[in-house]
């Protein structure tokens, strides 16, 4: 696992490459993280570092946290991450980095909570037909149906779709190209749509995958020289 950074999602836009053409992205703001505390294998049995991310209020903080930051001399963080690493000897407590981390990387993973729907039906949540719209079915034209079975095993499955509570749960975006970075504002620009509204926290983190597409730039720069190579053979 490598280090990742923790961001505020501003909402969508779109970005004009050098083609012309129009890419949606999804705009975050990526706060500076902060390293709290260096694990050692020593100390826990695995190695791994300790990250801080935004500021908040010291009256938000409990007693225990309050002391925790004083022992380390450094401002209240609003949210610790801990990130397991192979080699820990290159970083150091009170060292702070940003959106530079990336600047290798042309794809990114990002993890987010969706958008919370309330209590939905199954048409809405699970995209069920629903019952007949015509002659013998009264008042339950958008419900499921059966859902168990009669005395044999006479209970309903765990799993079994059913109305209940939709959305407001964490999914990760695998492989999202990024467009664009800001690095004097912090901004990021990924393709694409990202889970959540706006305002909502998004952990960005390296590819898992071993990504070998290619970006749009590329892809159009490689347009550029077929079309060149082309040209001069003619």
């Amino acid at each position: 696992m490598k280090i990742g950074l923790i961001g505020t999602k501003i909402g969508m836009t779109r970005e004009f490459v050098k083609s012309g053409q129009s890419i949606p992205v999804t705009v975050v703001r990526v706060e500076k993280g902060r390293i709290l505390e260096v694990i050692t294998k020593e100390k826990r049995g695995y190695s791994a570092v300790q990250i801080g991310f935004g500021n908040v209020k010291k009256s938000k903080l409990t007693n225990q946290m309050k002391g925790f930051y004083a022992k380390k001399n450094t401002e209240p963080k609003k949210i610790i991450q801990e990130y397991r690493l192979d080699k820990v000897d290159d970083y150091k407590e009170g060292n702070e980095f940003g959106l530079e981390i990336f600047k290798d990387n042309k794809f990114l993973d990002v993890r987010s909570k969706t958008i919370g729907k309330g209590f939905a039906g199954v048409m809405k949540r699970w995209n069920f037909g629903g019952l007949r719209a015509s002659h013998g079915v009264s008042v339950s034209h958008r419900s499921h149906g059966s859902t168990g079975q009669r005395q044999d095993p006479g209970k309903v499955f765990k799993g079994k779709k059913m109305a209940g509570h939709m959305g407001d749960k964490y999914r990760t975006m695998l492989n999202l190209e990024i467009v664009k970075s800001d690095l004097d504002n912090s901004l990021l620009y990924l393709r694409g749509s990202i889970p959540g509204s706006k305002n909502s926290t998004v952990y960005i983190r390296e590819s898992v995958k071993d990504v070998r597409r290619k970006t749009t730039s590329e892809i159009y720069e490689e347009k550029i020289k077929k079309a060149a190579a082309a040209k001069g053979k003619k």
